[in-house]
């Protein structure tokens, strides 16, 4: 059907079970037809102009439906307009097999559909459909049961619910945001799981009442895997027949809103259950399953609910491919210029709405399908994993790209030198240059500042001070006293102890006189030794009582309540200090990649740059590099968890580094005064290198890092 029709021609007749409904107005206001195609179960927008075309298709020959619509109606057709019809039937398979021809191009489709078991196992094992019953003689049976669905007063009385159980909860937050962590017995995880089953339950529940109400046919009703995760379907397809828009919209938004009534009922049902796996499953119906039915359906960049929501509320079917065409059209013409024709004319705005919406969909999906390789990756056993991962990563990513560049390809005759083609030209001149070229020659890592001799002075007992103590900012010796303290229950448990020690020194020395002391034997002895051993600790905590100054430096922090006869509890900072300015050091965390880079080409010169602004910069003429990854992060100021850089998590008591991390000390750096420790960042001189060179490197460590090889 790809040459125009001639005078006369045969019109090839349109198969039997074909059927015609009216759909609603287009943007422009022009009426609008649906085609059902009841075989393949697929519903075609088609134009006023197509339809009057097939509506007088019994009349056989070209020349007669084209008179005869010039005749009976206001168009003024061609027959390039019946050519592009009979094209259209003809791709979609439509017509009624006329010719041999006709034939062997529907053997040929058929051919092309049918694949192998593994390209089969390939296309669906991340997503695949499982029929299970035919919801329809249930639907006509709870009909009369369900009206009430639909009434505004149901609604209003939802939203009453909603905003009292808001309310109610409000009063008892801390309650409510510890509740999942008080069920994690097994019985609290089977309401969680029956509470997410009810409400996926519901949301299809949604779609098929509704559809049923508005006349259309619900067909099926099953489970899809999505990711090997089971899911629920309603098949509502049908819904493409409403001439109505709102009633499309209420289709596809019923879902949504019966999770919503649900989370509100759920809400307002937790304030008032008692402890229990039934209020763990409220929790989770008012918390997760609606945040999961928003987060998810309500996305208009994957085919759910969202998707059919957005195409109904702009009136364009067919959204994501109407976008993509117009996106490709656009990003053609920025790079090249081809001066084609816009694949369908649009307001301006609309038009920008879509080259937008397309842009933001592959960005979505770009995101979306790398996630999903990383997680069918580690769904399966290494080697499976890495094969799923790289089909993965081709099918989805790579192949549109590559397809694209083929039509780049293919089109080089109509590229000519113009403004855009000059623009492009010097864009990827520009990139190439920034990505090709070594000019990253320093590596930049995440660090801390602070002295060498660093130390903090606590008290070891509950004391009171005696005479005065160390002002902050005092330069102090090594050894100097800084205060002195003085514990009353220290001093008598140690005189009891000595007291004690002194009792047993005598049994021993008397052991050899007396027969009751004889029967004692060794362990007289080594009760004596405790008793020494405790008197020696306690003198030895005595002596701590007077705090001096480990090494020589500069009180940075004194507690501010140090005063004569104050008292202080045992563990309570009184004294924090540093050593000499010329005694810094830095901590540096670096990632896998950029040990690498220092160990090939090592440095001695380095600069710390402190996130305090007025700080400014330091160097340090001294690196060592450590040759084993931390297991724990020894500051807190660099983890994600507090803000910081590094990416970690809290595991028992310790900050984990969720990468290989390696810590670089540096020092001998420049004197400078220092009151505490001070968050940065710091420039370590390694290899030049470019960002093609770096990321092939950190691919292929990692390729041989989870291929084991």
């Amino acid at each position: 059907m790809g040459g125009l029709v001639s005078a006369g021609t045969m019109l090839p007749a349109l198969r039997q079970d074909l059927s015609l409904h009216p759909g609603p107005a287009d943007a422009s206001g022009a009426p609008t037809w649906t085609l059902h195609d009841p075989a393949a179960h697929r519903f075609y927008e088609i134009s006023w102009p197509a339809f009057e075309l097939i509506s007088r298709w019994s009349l056989g020959s070209a020349e007669a439906v084209l008179d005869a619509v010039a005749r009976e109606t206001t168009l003024r057709l061609g027959r390039q307009d019946l050519d592009a019809l009979l094209n259209f039937l003809a791709q979609h398979h439509l017509l009624q097999p006329h010719s041999p021809e006709h034939s062997a191009r529907l053997t040929r489709a058929a051919q092309a559909g049918r694949s192998s078991h593994a390209m089969w196992l390939l296309k669906h094992y991340l997503f695949f459909r499982v029929p299970l019953l035919r919801p329809e003689p249930f639907l006509r049976a709870i009909a009369p049961y369900t009206q009430w669905l639909f009434r505004p007063g149901f609604w209003w009385a939802v939203a009453g619910a909603a905003v009292l159980g808001l309310f109610l909860v409000s009063r008892r937050w801390d309650e409510f945001t510890h509740t999942f962590s008080a069920y994690s017995t097994l019985a609290g995880l089977l309401g969680l799981g029956l509470a997410l089953s009810l409400a996926k339950l519901l949301h299809e529940l949604g779609h098929a009442i509704t559809a049923h109400r508005y006349g259309c046919r619900v067909p099926t009703m099953g489970v899809a895997f999505l990711v090997m995760w089971p899911v629920l379907y309603t098949d509502t397809n049908e819904a493409w027949k409403l001439t109505r828009r709102e009633q499309r919209l209420r289709i596809a938004s019923a879902g949504m809103l019966a999770e919503l009534a649900l989370a509100a009922c759920a809400t307002l049902a937790w304030t008032f259950l008692p402890e229990g796996p039934l209020r763990a499953g409220a929790f989770m119906l008012a918390t997760s399953s609606w945040l999961i039915t928003l987060g998810i359906n309500a996305s208009p960049f994957m085919r759910f609910d969202g998707y059919f929501l957005l195409a109904d509320a702009l009136n364009m079917p067919n959204l994501h491919e109407r976008a993509f065409a117009m996106g490709r059209w656009w990003l053609r013409e920025q790079l090249y210029g081809f001066d084609d024709p816009v694949p369908e004319v649009l307001p301006p705005a609309r038009r920008r709405f879509l080259i937008a919406f397309a842009f933001a969909t592959w960005l979505y999906r770009l995101v979306l399908f790398f996630g999903i390789a990383l997680l069918v990756y580690h769904l399966f056993f290494k080697a499976l994993g890495l094969l799923l991962l790289a089909v993965e990563l081709g099918w989805f990513i790579a192949l549109p790209i590559w397809r694209e560049l083929r039509v780049w390809w293919r089109r080089r005759p109509d590229v000519h030198w113009n403004r855009r083609t000059r623009r492009s030209a010097v864009l990827l001149a520009g990139l190439l240059l920034w990505v090709g070229l070594p000019w990253r020659s320093g590596v930049q890592a995440p660090a801390v500042l602070s002295h060498r001799e660093n130390q903090a002075l606590y008290a070891v007992e509950t004391a009171q001070q005696q005479g005065p103590a160390v002002a902050e900012g005092a330069t102090v010796s090594e050894g100097q006293v800084l205060l002195r303290l003085a514990s009353p229950e220290l001093e008598q448990r140690l005189r009891l102890a000595e007291h004690q020690e002194s009792l047993l020194r005598w049994q021993v020395e008397q052991q050899p006189l007396d027969q009751r002391l004889q029967q004692e034997g060794q362990a007289l002895h080594r009760r004596w030794q405790a008793a020494r051993e405790e008197v020696a600790g306690l003198q030895r905590q005595r002596e701590q009582l007077e705090l001096r100054a480990p090494f020589a430096g500069t009180v940075v922090t004194a507690h501010p309540m140090l005063a004569d006869q104050a008292w202080f509890t045992r563990g309570e900072k009184l004294f924090q200090i540093v050593g000499r300015p010329d005694s810094l050091k830095v901590e540096a965390f670096v990632s896998e990649a950029q040990v690498a880079a220092l160990r090939q080409h090592p440095t001695n010169t380095s600069r710390f740059v402190a996130n305090l602004p007025e700080f400014g910069s330091l160097r340090c003429d001294a690196l060592q590099l450590e040759s084993v990854n931390l297991r724990s992060l020894p500051q807190p100021a660099l983890a994600s968890v507090y803000g910081g850089p590094i990416s970690s998590v809290q595991q028992g008591g310790e900050l984990r580094p969720l990468t290989a991390t390696y810590r670089a000390r540096l020092t001998q750096c420049e004197p400078r005064a220092l009151g505490s420790e001070l968050v940065g960042h710091v420039w370590l001189q390694g290899e030049s290198r470019s960002l093609l060179a770096q990321g092939w490197q950190q691919l292929w460590a990692l390729w041989r890092r989870e291929s084991g090889l």
